[in-house]
């Protein structure tokens, strides 16, 4: 286990905000985890896993515990029966991942190609894009449960996945380390082509392939500021900020119904158990938070109205606090209460 004190965090996530880590670990292997556990336990520290910080928010006066960062990797690969299986080091970047799942030309993770972060957070998250989530594919994951040090195996009906939810960030948040993940995918499969934006993309051509789709989702994800590139303004973000609303019937007709009286048209769109997911993305926009919206330091992409952006400067208490700004403007037009992506560290009770 690689240690250190104060180490800055601003630079370890896609935001680019926040203070120190009090002690900072690199974990590579099983036994650095155990031993950082260690180190956090004797000295009664709390301890946060950080992946790629590309889904949070870290407190202007950082982290009083251990940060630690899983840098486990590998990536081995195995057949079970007409099915592919990988087992995926937590520390492993997602993005090169999925490239390398397209390479060998199986489907199942196409659609999330772009996602910055490591694989370790992607089941965490049930991470979704552009018609998947990674619940489809997720055989199981292997992590160690901080309290007793045990490690344990979770089977996809174990993770409790919801949407952009598991167990691991809801009823047991900070409960376990992930150090491996095993996806099951399908050598051979067409990709998935049912989200809107990949429907246009291909309406004259209506068999693309994994690496065609793959290039194609990383092309809009640039073209709405979702896609890391270096030197771009509208990348110092945790990408969508706030998660689509999944109400009842009764709730949408609801907003659709303020949305009417405005002069507006809601679009929604189907849930499962019959809920409905509305755009959060409209509500933002429609609460008078546009795209290219800035307040100071800190704004909306110019790009995508659900990113939440640094321009260069801002601070984590500026985030929180056009993050507030946007809460209470789409509660107080809508009625709808938005929730965000990002997991926010460091911060007290009461602060976010």
């Amino acid at each position: 286990m690689l240690l250190q004190e104060h180490v800055a965090l601003a630079e370890l996530t896609t935001f680019r905000v926040g203070g120190p880590a009090r002690y900072f670990a690199r974990a590579f292997s099983e036994s650095d985890v155990l031993d950082a556990l260690d180190f956090a336990a004797v000295r009664h520290l709390p301890l946060f896993v950080l992946g790629g910080g590309s889904n949070l928010v870290v407190s202007d006066r950082g982290f009083p515990g251990l940060m630690l960062k899983i840098q486990i990797r590998g990536i081995k690969a195995g057949a079970a029966g007409n099915q592919r299986i990988f087992d995926v080091g937590a520390g492993e970047d997602w993005d090169a991942f999925v490239a390398h799942t397209v390479d060998q030309n199986c489907a199942g993770l196409e659609c999330l190609s772009g996602i910055p972060g490591t694989v370790g957070g992607t089941p965490v998250q049930n991470v979704g894009a552009y018609g998947q989530e990674v619940s489809q594919t997720v055989e199981c994951v292997a992590a160690i449960e901080i309290a007793s040090g045990k490690k344990r195996l979770f089977t996809n009906s174990d993770c409790e996945f919801a949407y952009r939810a598991s167990m691991f960030n809801t009823r047991a948040r900070g409960g376990y380390v992930l150090l491996h993940v095993r996806y099951r995918l399908d050598p051979g499969g067409a990709p998935t082509i049912s989200y809107r934006d990949l429907k246009e993309r291909f309406a004259a051509q209506p068999n693309p392939s994994l690496a065609e789709t793959r290039k194609a989702v990383r092309e809009i994800r640039h073209s709405k500021a979702m896609l890391i590139v270096p030197g771009d303004d509208d990348c110092r973000s945790a990408g969508s900020f706030f998660k689509n609303p999944i109400v009842d019937r009764s709730t949408a007709e609801s907003v659709a119904h303020v949305a009417e009286q405005r002069g507006l048209h809601l679009t929604t769109y189907p849930a499962n158990n019959g809920l409905v997911k509305l755009p959060a993305a409209w509500l933002v926009e429609q609460s008078g938070f546009p795209k290219g919206f800035n307040s100071g330091p800190v704004g909306i992409s110019r790009r995508h109205s659900l990113a939440i952006v640094n321009r260069g400067s801002a601070t984590a208490a500026d985030i929180v606090a056009l993050k507030n700004r946007i809460h209470n403007a789409v509660l107080n037009r809508f009625g709808i209460e938005l929730k965000p992506e990002p997991v926010f560290v460091g911060f007290e009770a009461g602060e976010v």
